[in-house]
């Protein structure tokens, strides 16, 4: 129970007993109010209001909802724009938001939202029914290249649209302004977890029309932060309390979105007193602990709690490309995976902070298996075994491989490392480094052998994880992994309302796709964050996003 809560709860028993107490006035002699004893203290109201939070980010690819796709750009996302629904900080619950209530028909392919009546976007117009419809047509049309396009595949018209064969989505009807009637092709018992997704937030239709490009530049949200200045690239987003906003208050008057070039320049700024959240680099994650102070339940910062080391519903992964010989044979595949010392990783990289994965679906997300990889695991003469099985003893006749990632935010350490283990079985690979957008365009064209990247969950479901990770042709399926099988399971199990035969299938996509390895899963994530001594109740929740909602500033 956080002190808001408390001091929240106290005082509606104190205005609860002064009210029973007027209320009995006639009844009986007033009694003196209470002194309090000598020595004791009165209690010291807290102003927790007001005051501007300052946040390190990198360089986000998109803060549009139209392809709001990684964690930078959703973190701004989630403070500009409120979905239907939104997801408890700590438990993932799923929690009103733009929507006050839903439901759904008996096998969950007719879905109602009732939406708030009253909310407004930040340029003063309430947000209707349309608007939802509007932009999820917007993320649906093939010309503005959304790459999250996916999460709303089961809506009946999203494959017509898909194929340029429609404008509009068949499924979603606008029954009044605030009644929203969403169709799916299949039963989906999960859809309710999808449209929480910020990017799945209303936009209002007259801006975008009036202006695309000032637009991305400037998103119009219905969150409880708007923009106050068009994003300023690799220097910073400015968002500042919406006056108008439905739902409670935040404390903080904005948010300062500051975008560095890295971790480190970022960690020395905090340390400065510039920054009020950034994440602790490698190798100083013990002597921050130390210096700051660990958050008790892992999440929640405060002063003398200040580092968070939750665990994350994240897994961090490496990329094969499926598609380049000769990473397209399993073997290759399954030797790279058997070759790394993922618990050597973990200790000199994070000093045992993070745990090896065994899996592509981490702990937390329910049908989490562990074990579920059967290479995910350090055996050097396996590995050597698989690459003489593939016609390669000792890496004979394998060209050297490229290895990317994202630059200047701690993975050259991790890939140094991998690097190593891969030599010593005779996989020569080279590291390269670009920057977030670059390195994005790379994935996406397939012009790598070996890459990197994080899974957060959009939402707490197993689905999340294997969907658009490995269905053919998902734009996330940066691996170009393509298995028949794999897909109509994953079809299959989308189509099933039971959630225990739900489950299975989904048990059973993982098993195959552990057998294929078309990625290498290496650690599961755990918060490395610190926050300033004048945070107090902030959380950064287990999807890896910062709450506003909680937070208040120490004067």
């Amino acid at each position: 129970m956080s002190d808001r809560f408390r001091k929240g709860l106290a005082l509606l028993l104190a205005l609860a007993l002064a009210a029973s107490m007027l209320a009995m006035g006639g009844c009986g002699a007033a009694e003196e109010p209470e002194e309090p004893e000598p020595g004791e203290e009165e209690p010291v109201e807290v102003d927790k209001t007001g005051g501007t939070f300052k946040m390190y980010i990198g360089e986000p690819a998109f803060i549009d909802p139209v392809n709001l796709q990684e964690s930078e750009g959703t973190q701004v996302g989630q403070a500009v724009f409120d979905s239907l629904v939104s997801f408890d900080p700590i438990t993932s619950e799923i929690k009103p938001a733009a929507a006050e209530s839903w439901s759904a028909n008996d096998d969950a392919t007719v879905w109602t939202f009732n939406l708030v009546q009253g909310a407004k976007f930040h340029n003063g117009r309430d947000v209707v029914a349309a608007d939802f419809k509007y932009a999820w047509e917007r993320i649906c049309t093939p010309a503005n290249l959304s790459e999250i396009s996916y999460h709303l595949a089961p809506v009946v018209g999203y494959d017509a649209m898909q194929a340029e064969e429609a404008t509009a989505l068949d499924g979603v009807k606008v029954i009044d302004d605030y009644t929203l009637e969403v169709t799916l092709a299949y039963p989906f018992a999960d859809f309710e977890y999808v449209v929480g997704h910020p990017a799945l937030a209303p936009v209002p239709s007259e801006e975008v029309e009036a202006d695309p490009a000032a637009f991305a530049e400037k998103p119009i949200g219905n969150g409880p932060f708007m923009m106050t200045e068009p994003w300023a690239h690799d220097q910073y987003i400015k968002v500042a309390k919406f006056a108008d906003y439905y739902g409670d208050e935040p404390f903080i008057d904005g948010v300062d979105f500051v975008i560095l070039a890295d971790t480190d320049t970022a960690f020395l700024e905090f340390q400065a007193g510039n920054l009020d959240f950034v994440p602790v680099p490698t190798g100083q994650i013990a002597a921050t602990v130390e210096q700051y102070g660990e958050s008790p339940d892992g999440y929640t910062v405060n002063p003398g709690e200040q580092v968070s080391l939750g665990g994350e519903q994240a897994i961090y992964y490496l990329l094969i490309n499926n598609a380049q010989e000769p990473l397209d044979d399993p073997m290759v595949r399954q030797a790279i995976s058997l070759a790394i010392d993922r618990q050597d990783i973990c200790d000199k990289v994070f000093e045992g902070t993070r745990e090896p994965a065994t899996g592509i679906v981490p702990p937390g997300i329910v049908g989490h298996e562990p074990g579920a990889f059967p290479y995910a695991k350090y055996d050097v003469e396996a590995a050597k075994a698989k690459l003489v099985e593939a016609g390669y003893p000792e890496g004979a006749g394998l060209p050297e491989i490229t290895i990317e990632f994202n630059s200047g935010v701690g993975h050259e350490d991790i890939l140094q490392l991998v690097q190593e283990d891969l030599k010593a079985v005779g996989i020569n690979g080279e590291l390269v480094g670009s920057e977030w957008a670059q390195y994005l365009d790379k994935l996406g064209a397939g012009d790598y052998s070996v890459g990197r990247l994080g899974w957060i969950a959009d939402y707490p479901a197993k689905d999340n994880f294997l969907y658009p990770l490995f269905k053919t042709g998902s734009a996330d399926n940066y691996s170009f992994y393509s298995n028949a099988d794999v897909d109509t399971k994953l079809d299959a199990a989308r189509a099933t309302a039971d959630g225990d035969e739900r489950l299975a299938l989904y048990q059973e996509v993982e098993t195959i796709i552990g057998e294929d390895s078309p990625v290498v899963p290496m650690f599961y994530y755990k918060h490395t964050r610190v926050a300033s001594d004048r945070v107090n109740d902030g959380i950064y929740s287990p999807n890896g996003l910062f709450t506003f909602e909680t937070v208040w500033l120490t004067k």
